[in-house]
This record gives structure tokens, sequence and C-alpha cells, in this order.
């Protein structure tokens, strides 16, 4: 982790940023999110939706497989097919690790899993997302990123409130082998304030790949490969 970065002022400037003016899909969406896991953010509610954030990256790194299968004569394209698709896998392998965090953390505290983290209803859940990934990527490439933009930064919200209502966790200390490979963290709130900001940067890259610059959030420490 950059050591530049005050978990604590990111977060709260998190919550104190005025809230993204959400396109209709998109509150479509959250509403239908929320009433099949409830209003409420729990572990279970933020691990189903660590398990949904990586399918649009994967519609989106194959389909720049085919467009560099394609267009391989075509300079231009097959930079931008190859920026999206080295930028798509960082983002899966990003997601997966906030899974298994999660997972980790139900684990150990011994949680009774909830009827939508069932096995059939989870693949229903993958099966309808990736099916609605794939058709707005093919109908607008543009578009099916804003909605992820949309889409990280309900999810980097979400994050830095439920850390709120959860102080016990900053007296909880990050011991575990899996946790530490994540980076190095005074506690799990801390941890889970990281998950917020990575957020942070999937909302900025799919912005400022969507052509709106004027929505990405600067801070101290942020990524620095924006071209």
């Amino acid at each position: 982790m950059d050591k530049r970065i005050d978990l604590k002022k990111e977060q709260q400037a998190t919550l104190e940023r005025p809230g993204l003016k959400y396109s209709f899909m998109a509150r479509l969406f959250f509403i239908s999110f929320d009433l099949l896991t409830g209003s409420k953010t729990t572990l279970f509610k933020v691990k189903l939706l660590e398990i949904l954030a990586g399918v649009p990256y994967r519609a989106w790194e194959i389909r720049q497989y085919q467009k560099l299968s394609r267009c391989y004569g075509n300079d231009k394209l097959m930079s931008r097919a190859q920026q999206l698709m080295v930028w798509a896998r960082e983002a899966q392998d990003n997601e997966y690790q906030h899974l298994l965090l999660l997972h980790e953390k139900i684990t150990a505290e011994k949680l009774k899993q909830p009827w939508f983290l069932s096995p059939l209803v989870v693949r229903l859940m993958v099966f309808s997302y990736r099916l609605f990934a794939w058709a707005l990527a093919k109908f607008s490439l543009r578009r099916s990123i804003c909605f992820n933009a949309e889409f990280e930064d309900h999810a980097e919200r979400s994050y830095a409130e439920f850390v709120c209502e959860h102080p016990e966790w900053e007296e909880q200390a990050v011991i575990s082998p899996l946790a530490r490979a994540y980076g190095e963290f005074a506690n799990w709130a801390d941890l889970l304030r990281r998950v917020s900001l990575d957020e942070r940067d999937h909302r900025n890259r799919s912005f400022h790949l969507c052509d709106r610059a004027r929505d990405v959030v600067r801070y101290d420490g942020m990524p620095d490969n924006f071209d």
C-alpha cells in the first residue's frame, strides 16, 4: 500500500462526496439487488457484490481477445483493446482477492450463510449478470464501462458506510496470511477501507476509459497509469 494514502481520510472523502447521479439502469439494478439481499449492508451482501463484480471484466477481456484476432492490422484498435484487456484482467484478480478476504472473514466469524448465497441462486445471478454484461458490451462498450463505473461507485460507498457501522473492527487485528498478502493493515477496518479505495480505483479507471475524466476522483497516492 502506498504510504501516502490516509485510509481514514479517503473513507471520509467517500462519505462526504456528493452522490453520483446514477442512470436508470443502474438504479434499477441497485433496487433489485437490495430486494434480493435486504437494504442493510452485511458481509454476505458485499460477498455477493464481489462475486458479481468480476463478471463485466471477464466479458470485456473475452471481447478484446476476439477484437485482437480480427483487427491485428490496426495498431490504434489493437493498442486500445490491449489496454482494456490488461486492465480487465488486473481488476478481475483484485475483485477475486476481495471475495477471498470476505469469505475468510465470514468463515472466521462462523456466520450462517443466507439463502441468496446458496449455490443455485449464485449460479443464476452470475449467469443473468453475465448475459446482461455481454449484451450491454455488444450494444455499446462505452455504455458497459459507464455502467461498471456506477457499480464500482456504489460499491465504494457501501464499503465506506459499512466500516462506519462496525466500530468493533477498529480493534480486530489482521493476522491471516491471506489478508497480509493483500497488504499490511492495523485492523479489519483499515483493510475494508482499502477495499473501498480499490473500488474507487476501478470506478476512476472506468470513467477514464468511457471518456468521463471529469468524474475521476483524484487523491494522494492514487495509481498514475491512466494513459
